[in-house]
């Protein structure tokens, strides 16, 4: 019998190689998902912790041993049925022992079992046995390798480094504050033993005469940067900084570390290695500087500071004067990083009285400059040494120090160097056919707002220099342009110096700062605008023969600089920039200057039509000028302006055309673009109805075109449908400008009812094309939106029931033919359905909070518009997954803002759903109370706050014998009473959130809390009495009495009074808690339970 047992295991064995070998070798896709579907089946088997014992015992492939890695990480992972601590910590010695005796395995063999270590240890950190915590002894674990072969070093090294990497790493699968509580205590037991175990073997490795060739020894000295990296790079206090914010990052080093960094041998080992290793370690000793740099200010005294940074200069004054390693890229982007936290972490006043500061500033310098220079070589790192000057630059009116910082010489330089290689870029990258980076928009962006600052620190010669290039380059510009035989490539290097220069003299107008800044400096700021203004006059002169894409995006940009400094209700109009704009090119008031906007608005819309990029760009700038109160005043007067008002059509923007887009979403500045001739419209139009009549016939035109079109049977559809969405698009615009009760009314009694037909056929036709439904549904929503109370009917007037009834029938007619579509694929669901759908959500939202309709009539007169709505709003409910509902943040937002305004509204509705819908509701809001975004966990604690008062209140009139409800109140009833489980669920979760988790909506959370607590009396003792006793003893009486008054003074009823009550104990309960829990090193069982 144990023959044959064992026989079936060494055949199973050789099934599972068989399945390794497939998963991991083989390219066809149907033969590895057919492996993959039974590992998978293996893994969730009862005898899979036996069987990969055996297959690392006794597996001949490294595939089988990662198989079982992987396998047992899975297992001592899962939450449900965890594995005893007696087997967990069997695998643990298992491993080690493994991995002790087995030092050649395959490295990803290595690397599977050290993660699985480290998951152990990690997820055991909390676990006792007979009052020893089994898991923390790693420095001892890790010891016994240390003292053997270069190989078990390795092994032992990255073990440290592979675990401290996995405690600092939060998962999805357990309670971020478990992980955080595991963060802490190892970084208070067992981190700076670490770190100071990782830096005494490299000064021991630095000591002897490494040698780097050996593939062993280089491997070494890679772990043990790596887990010094790991070390520094750990998330002290739990703010867990997102990698992007690189800039801002202060490393929180804990005070009990002081003795490490206020001994320079640190420091100087680091320093010390970088110039005695390879340049392909050099970048990992430099992330560590960078780290050190960046010790919060706080570890230190100020005398200490000050050596720190002394040494710190020093060892950079080092690298500077020895740069053989820089021309790495890896290397000379880490050493960027450094020098940008020379200055992040230190003030001016801290750095000029370094002893080398005026030697060390001269070398940045140089280096900066040089770099510049080359500006092919890392581009990504520029960023870093123009953020150092940046904020070098900003400091110098704050600095109080006597000692010179020398920067009015040296940033000159700098600005310099940037400038002159942006312009000898030019020629090189259209000889060579290289990447414009012009094209980069965000980067060119980020660099020019870092310039703006660099420029006006000594503004003159900022502006003296760019006067001259840009003389220069337009005098050669226009000789070029003059001459009959000049070459195209020629002309298109000016262009593209002149780009840049255009972008400059935007970023450095942007850069004024008004207590900064001079009367000369607005001088300035005229020469450059007078200069940027006379070059536009020639190129739009040009435009009707040709016209350069990135120079007119430059202007633009430049434009956008202009207006937000020198255009608007602040800005002092006796500024010398308009004296000087008034002497060279005769604009002489504000008024002036809009028209000069204007001008170049209408000739961009004019020429540039079909550029998406310059029109999109133009029409923010237009929309933008119409924002400002008094500008918008200003421009109604001007005469171009009342052009545009009057002639809105294709044949003078040609954007507006409907034949020339090449697809419908090219369509969406129309909008942008009616949104400002709306509000420049309103300045003026009072109760005009003329007017506005007037203003509105090309719109009316085209509706009457689509009418004339769809009453026909043969019509060119593209047309129709390009002309309506061109149509609702310029609507939409309209309606959102038209925020005033007066004017939105003219607009409502001209769509309605006239026009709101052809907007239903419109969706009855084309309801599977969302390029065409979606501006339709998006039109119908701005205008069911009451804002800024715009929908005040007259007492007499039926309009608002009217207007809801055209909402429920295009809500219906949607809704039933988009379920039609069946399934549709997951690439495509969002586009295709779901966005339709959250606006439809929206709209239903919209109309039913806005106010102006009483719903109680549809009802009383049997009319089932209502009825409608809400039974086509739970078809496409149910036909969305739960996990969509939450994956796409606009279909959230929409839903659970609509899922508010019901549960608070319209509750005898949902009550009267049946029991799978109800379920459905609930636990969508059950989902969404976990949820990241705060608006959807809100609207969820509301809703079920509506739900549980509701409940409340039904309980209590059952009990008191009122004259019976109505069937459908007995029937949510029941249907609660049926399924206690979901209500306490939530009811553990919000405790849950509240106790132990960053809860950010405390009082949102605590207003449902309170019904759920009245509702499932015994279920909360349950959990109250778990919580206390998952506690250390000694803190049980403290925790119980935490619950104790938390319920003080409560009544059993949800009057309001009641509730704030509530709400007050429940802040003071959570501050009581944590304090609590802050000081005690527990295992939360209470929080495994609650997840």
């Amino acid at each position: 019998m144990k023959w044959r047992k064992m026989a079936d295991h060494v055949q199973g064995l050789a099934q599972l190689e068989i399945l390794c070998k497939q998963l991991y070798e083989t390219t066809d896709t149907a033969v590895r998902h057919q492996a993959e579907k039974a590992l998978v089946e293996f893994t969730n088997s009862p005898d899979c912790l036996s069987k990969c014992q055996l297959l690392l015992e006794r597996g001949s492939s490294s595939y089988s041993q990662l198989l079982a890695a992987t396998c047992l990480s899975k297992l001592v992972s899962r939450t449900s049925n965890p594995l005893p601590l007696e087997q967990r910590i069997d695998i643990r010695n298992y491993v080690l022992n493994y991995l002790a005796t087995r030092p050649k395995l395959a490295a990803f063999v290595t690397q599977a079992l050290i993660q699985l270590y480290a998951r152990i240890t990690k997820l055991g950190w909390f676990d006792c046995q007979k009052d020893d915590y089994v898991f923390r002894n790693v420095i001892a674990d890790v010891t016994r390798f240390l003292q053997d072969s270069v190989e078990h070093c390795i092994i032992g090294v990255t073990i440290l480094s592979q675990l401290t990497n996995e405690i600092n790493q939060a998962d999805t699968t357990h309670p971020l504050t478990k992980h955080r509580k595991i963060a802490s205590s190892f970084r208070d037991s067992s981190l700076f033993d670490i770190f100071t175990l990782s830096c005494n073997l490299l000064k021991q490795a630095s000591g002897k005469n490494l040698n780097l060739n050996d593939e062993s020894q280089h491997g070494l000295l890679m772990q043990l940067l790596k887990l010094s990296y790991n070390c520094l790079n750990y998330d002290f206090i739990g703010t867990s900084t997102d990698e992007s914010s690189d800039d801002l990052c202060t490393v929180q080093i804990p005070t009990s570390w002081r003795s490490a960094f206020l001994d320079s041998s640190t420091l100087q080992l680091f320093f010390n290695l970088y110039h005695s290793i390879p340049p392909s370690l050099s970048p990992l000793v430099l992330s560590c500087l960078v780290q050190i740099a960046s010790v919060r200010r706080s570890l230190f005294n100020n005398a200490e500071r000050a050596k720190f940074l002394s040494h710190l200069v020093d060892g950079v004054k080092r690298i500077l004067a020895n740069p053989q390693c820089l021309p790495d890229p890896n290397n000379y982007h880490e050493f960027c990083r450094l020098l940008a936290r020379l200055k992040s972490n230190y003030q001016l006043g801290e750095l000029v009285k370094v002893e080398n500061y005026p030697e060390v500033i001269r070398l940045i310098a140089n280096f900066t400059v040089t770099s510049l220079q080359h500006w092919e070589f890392a581009p990504n790192s520029v960023h870093y040494l123009l953020s150092l000057w940046q904020r070098l630059a900003a400091s110098v009116p704050y600095v109080k120090a006597t000692e010179p910082h020398l920067l009015e010489t040296y940033t000159p330089e700098v600005t310099k160097a940037y400038i002159t290689s942006r312009l000898e870029s030019v020629h090189v990258i259209l000889r060579d056919g290289l990447e414009d980076p012009l094209d980069d928009a965000g980067l060119v962006q980020q660099q020019l707002d870092q310039l703006s600052t660099i420029g006006r620190c000594e503004y003159e010669k900022t502006c003296a220099l760019l006067v001259q290039l840009f003389d220069q380059a337009a005098q050669t510009y226009q000789e070029l342009l003059q001459s009959t035989n000049s070459s195209a490539a020629d002309i298109t290097v000016q262009e593209g110096r002149l780009t840049w220069l255009v972008y400059i003299i935007g970023a450095v107008i942007g850069g004024r700062v008004s207590f900064a800044s001079t009367d000369e400096q607005d001088a300035m700021d005229g020469e450059l605008v007078c200069r940027v203004l006379q070059l536009m006059n020639l190129t739009d002169s040009r435009l009707a023969q040709a016209g350069n894409e990135r120079l007119e995006l430059a202007m633009l940009s430049f434009f956008e600089q202009f207006r937000k400094i020198y255009i608007g209700d602040q800005v002092q109009k006796s500024s010398k920039l308009y004296r000087r704009l008034s002497e060279v090119l005769g604009l002489n008031d504000e008024t002036m200057v809009l028209s000069v906007f204007i001008g170049k608005i209408i000739t961009n819309l004019k020429y540039w039509g079909q550029c998406e990029p310059i029109t999109s760009k133009t029409l923010q700038l237009l929309n933008d000028l119409s924002l400002g109160y008094s500008s918008v005043r200003k421009l109604v007067k001007l005469s171009a302006v009342q052009f545009m008002l009057n002639n809105h059509t294709s044949e003078h923007f040609s954007f507006l055309g409907v034949n020339n887009q090449s697809n419908l979403s090219d369509m969406r500045c129309r909008t942008t673009f009616y949104t400002a001739l709306g509000r420049l419209l309103m300045v003026d139009l009072g109760e005009d109805e003329d007017q506005f009549e007037q203003f509105m016939l090309p719109l009316t035109a085209a509706f009457e075109a689509v009418a004339q079109m769809l009453s026909t049977n043969t019509f060119n559809e593209q047309e129709a449908k390009r002309t309506l969405v061109g149509l609702v698009r310029d609507l939409r615009g309209i309606a959102f400008a038209f925020n005033v009760k007066t004017s939105f009314m003219m607009l409502f009694d001209w769509i309605y009812p006239a026009y709101m037909p052809i907007l239903q056929r419109a969706i009855e036709l084309w309801y599977h094309d969302p390029a065409c439904t979606t501006p339709v549904l998006k039109l119908m929503a701005e205008l069911v939106h009451n804002r800024s109370q715009r929908l005040q009917f007259d007492v007499s007037s039926p309009n608002g029931i009217l207007l809801f009834r055209e909402t429920s029938k295009m809500i219906t007619t949607y809704g039933n033919r988009i379920l039609t579509l069946g399934e549709v694929p997951k690439d495509q669901v969002y586009g295709v359905k779901l966005k339709g759908v959250s606006v439809c959500f929206a709209m239903l939202k919209a109309v039913l909070s806005g106010n102006y309709v009483n719903f109680g009539v549809f009802r009383l007169y049997g009319d089932d518009a209502l009825d409608n709505a809400l039974q086509t709003f739970i078809k496409l409910l149910l036909s969305i997954p739960h996990s969509d509902l939450l994956d796409y943040p606009k279909l959230s937002q929409s839903f659970y803002s609509l899922l508010e305004v019901l549960t608070q509204d319209h509750m005898n509705f949902i009550a009267s759903l049946e029991p799978h819908v109800v379920m459905y509701i609930l636990s969508s809001i059950s989902e969404g109370l976990t949820a990241l975004d705060t608006m959807v966990c809100t609207g969820c604690c509301s809703s079920l706050d509506h739900i549980v008062t509701y409940l409340f209140k039904q309980l209590s009139r059952s009990t008191k014998k009122r004259p019976t409800p109505m069937a459908t109140d007995d029937r949510f009833l029941h249907i609660m009473q049926q399924h206690p489980e979901m209500i306490q669920q939530m009811l553990s979760t919000v405790l849950n959130i509240i106790i132990f988790e960053d809860c950010r909506n405390q009082w949102s959370m605590s207003r449902p809390l309170l019904g759920l607590i009245l509702l499932n009396e015994k279920y909360f003792a349950d959990l109250r009495n778990s919580i206390v006793n998952s506690q250390p003893p000694e803190k049980q009486q403290a925790m119980h009495l935490c619950f104790e008054n938390l319920m003080e003074g409560i009544e059993r009823n949800l009057l309001t009074k009641n509730r704030d009550r509530f709400t007050q104990n429940l802040s003071v309960f959570r501050r009581e808690v944590n304090d609590s829990m802050k000081n005690s090193t527990y295992g939360v069982n209470s929080n495994d339970m609650m997840s």
